[in-house]
């Protein structure tokens, strides 16, 4: 077996840990990042597709965000519709802070090139199959065909993956919760774009547009949890799509449909030893208020800083606090997502009366598209304008 060395080893090549090694690369710290899929899957696979603005400011600020300026779409709205009314929330004019719609794919793609262009690229079709020794100086990463001795491992390998799998299981905690429905997520073609976020709460289920690129648009519909997507035939998605949402662009076709499991989760705390956590491996987001994706980039960011300064100025204190800090964010997002969840779907039926929920849930609507605090803060949860929060050292303006 061939032997390596780095400073930090990475496991997983998405969004966050293609942003540490970045940052971590452009700062001096050897870094290598693994990813047990090929570099074709992860520049193709669809996921999220809003980044907030001060991820933008961050990646900009990084000099990783030109194709993003240059491609990416601001939009600063989203509608809710409900009972056949549609209320616009105006959470650009409320907070001064938009979106960015790009996809994830096209944003992993941007920074696999910046990578490379600073140092050795992500090792991808390379499987981690165990991680070793993290309680002392020298833990590994044991690949097929590769072991690669580092001082410090990141886990951005999913909830799934082999970093989770070496947490002893006496030192940590993982907080789930699975929701009594999943999501049907379909990435379709369209003829026009979609102009912006709809989120529809009918009787029949949650339905929702995002947008993506002019030619693709992604629809979330709400189905019985453990459904196939092959009880979901192209016939049956655009009828549901039409009853639900009403009025929703030309589809001309499907790109890609899968069910979604609806579950969220958090591990604490965030290391052990020489290894710690970030993104997906650290905490698991459902869709609902586009936060996954954000909250990976900001926990990369903020990781890097802190593994930078122990490497620049010797601060070990800076890594012993990255959990304490990232923890109430990662919280507080957890807590929106599953906010709006509940917002958007209607209780089990044993519950209550549908229609008696229904106008709960549209009074509760209307007052988001009204001025006044209840709609500011509103819109500054849901924008991710750091308003209220203690932004200090993360790297967020």
């Amino acid at each position: 077996m061939r032997r390596s060395r780095t400073q930090v080893g990475i496991i997983g090549a998405g969004p966050a840990g293609l942003v540490l090694a970045n940052l971590l690369t452009r700062a001096g710290v050897a870094c290598r990042v693994v990813e047990r899929q090929s570099r074709e899957h992860v520049e193709h696979r669809p996921r999220a597709g809003l980044l907030e603005h001060r991820v933008v400011a961050s990646l900009r600020r990084s000099g990783l965000a030109g194709r993003l300026l240059d491609d990416g779409v601001e939009h600063g709205w989203c509608a809710f519709r409900c009972l056949g009314d549609d209320v616009r929330v105006d959470y650009g004019a409320l907070t001064g802070r938009r979106h960015w719609v790009y996809p994830q794919q096209w944003l992993v793609r941007d920074l696999i090139a910046a990578l490379a262009g600073h140092g050795p690229p992500p090792m991808f079709s390379k499987t981690v199959r165990a991680v070793e020794d993290i309680s002392t100086h020298r833990p590994r990463l044991v690949c097929d065909g590769i072991e690669i001795e580092c001082e410090y491992v990141v886990g951005c390998d999913g909830h799934r993956g082999a970093s989770r799998a070496a947490l002893p299981a006496a030192r940590h905690r993982v907080f789930r919760r699975r929701y009594p429905y999943d999501w049907l997520t379909v990435l379709a073609e369209v003829a026009r774009p979609a102009e912006g976020v709809v989120y529809a709460v009918h009787p029949d289920g949650f339905a929702g547009m995002m947008p993506r690129t002019s030619r693709l648009s992604r629809f979330y519909l709400q189905c019985a949890p453990g459904d196939p997507a092959r009880d979901w035939p192209a016939r049956r998605i655009h009828e549901r799509l039409r009853a639900r949402l009403a009025r929703l662009p030309e589809i001309t076709g499907f790109a890609d449909v899968q069910v979604l499991r609806m579950r969220s989760s958090v591990t604490e705390p965030l290391r052990h030893g020489r290894l710690l956590l970030a993104g997906d491996a650290a905490h698991l987001l459902t869709p609902s208020g586009a936060k996954g994706m954000n909250l990976a980039i900001a926990d990369a960011t903020a990781l890097a800083g802190a593994l930078t300064r122990r490497y620049t100025d010797g601060d070990h204190g800076a890594l012993d606090a990255y959990g304490a800090r990232r923890l109430p964010r990662i919280w507080r997002a957890q807590e929106f997502s599953d906010r709006l969840l509940r917002l958007l779907h209607l209780p089990p039926e044993k519950d209550g009366d549908a229609a008696y929920a229904l106008r709960l849930r549209r009074a509760a609507i209307e007052r988001l598209g009204e001025p006044g605090p209840h709609a500011t803060a509103f819109a500054h949860e849901y924008v991710g304008s750091g308003a209220g929060e203690d932004t200090g050292d993360d790297g967020w303006p």
